[in-house]
């Protein structure tokens, strides 16, 4: 069934506005030294119930293990993360981050949340007309 103009559009301004606070997050992640998978990265780690194992982080960010053993190698170059070893399982490392890490993801969060509250008119406005023109079902959370 193909949606009609008015879908469309809102599906157009809800992606313009998300394009835009993605490029806004890589630059303020880059002028604060780090990169906007970094950031989200520290994230990741900052606000988990408990701490993340490697595979846990690969997971939440879509990444293959391989590479989200590189990032956390470059943000622990960057004393902004650490590994500890986990004491119920002498195999697996927890990932934390350090007190300048928590300092930053901080800064950074409070930054985003500007941008965010900046966009979110539009992509409200987007998703009330993607509702309003008719019901989608949205299908299980991915």
């Amino acid at each position: 069934m193909p949606l009609d103009r008015q879908r469309y559009q809102g599906l157009a301004h809800f992606r313009y506005a998300l394009r835009r606070f993605i490029a806004a997050s890589e630059r303020i992640s880059g002028e604060a030294g780090v990169t906007s998978p970094q950031y989200q990265a520290m994230l990741a780690i900052g606000v988990a119930p408990a701490p993340l194992t490697m595979k846990d982080l690969a997971e939440e960010l879509m990444l293959q293990p391989h590479a989200a053993v590189q990032m956390v190698d470059r943000l622990q170059k960057l004393e902004l993360v650490e590994r500890r070893a986990s004491p119920s399982d002498g195999r697996s490392v927890l990932l934390a981050l350090t007190p300048a890490g928590e300092d930053l993801v901080d800064t950074l969060a409070g930054h985003h949340l500007e941008e965010m509250l900046k966009h979110e008119p539009r992509m409200t406005q987007a998703l009330q007309r993607l509702k309003k023109e008719g019901q989608l079902d949205p299908g299980p959370e991915s």
